[in-house]
């Protein structure tokens, strides 16, 4: 039986070898990066599509890729917290089964903007709205394909000292403010 991710920050948090640094670990080929790579800011955030905060953070970075037209790179790193939030580990995989098929940003919108409702009959209606293949859909959900992708950002996650979401990193340096367009864009300043 698969490590609840939970236990999974318990582990490395014992784990005295890792060094837990503000520095974001660097930007992998698989990540999900929406925006220019020569953006001024780049804004990695870790995730959870059932948690509110990641919710209102959405909204917030809209406002800000609204304002700094070009300026910001947005990276997402799956975190989900299954514990507390039993749809998000599901929704997780299903934003990667989406990425499959080149809507993994699409997907995203749409599991922020409907958060109370992840159940698996939403996310098929979501898949259909964007009219991914939905044979190949709900195959890859049913057999967890996208499980142990999720759960390696969660691992990194955790290897970057995240231990509850959002876990928002400013061009690599933590944002440890209130997540509001006016503390990030302050912090975005400061840089």
């Amino acid at each position: 039986m698969p490590t609840e991710p939970e236990n999974l920050v318990q582990t490395i948090q014992a784990d005295d070898s890792l060094a837990l640094a503000n520095l974001l670990l660097p930007i992998q080929p698989e990540d999900h990066v929406q925006g220019p790579a020569e953006a001024r800011f780049t804004l990695v955030e870790y995730g959870d599509y059932e948690c509110p905060a990641c919710g209102s953070l959405f909204e917030i970075i809209l406002q800000i890729e609204e304002q700094l037209k070009g300026e910001v790179r947005l990276v997402f790193r799956h975190y989900p917290l299954s514990g507390s939030h039993p749809n998000a580990q599901q929704a997780a995989e299903a934003a990667e089964a989406a990425g499959a098929q080149d809507r993994f940003w699409e997907m995203h919108e749409l599991l922020f903007k409907h958060q109370n409702a992840l159940t698996n009959a939403d996310l098929q209606k979501y898949a259909g709205q964007l009219k991914l293949d939905m044979k190949r859909f709900r195959s890859e959900l049913k057999d967890r394909t996208y499980e142990d992708r999720v759960r390696e950002d969660f691992r990194r996650g955790v290897a970057n000292g995240v231990y509850g979401t959002p876990g928002l990193f400013i061009n690599g340096i933590r944002f440890n403010g209130e997540p509001t367009v006016e503390a990030i864009r302050a912090a975005m300043t400061d840089e």
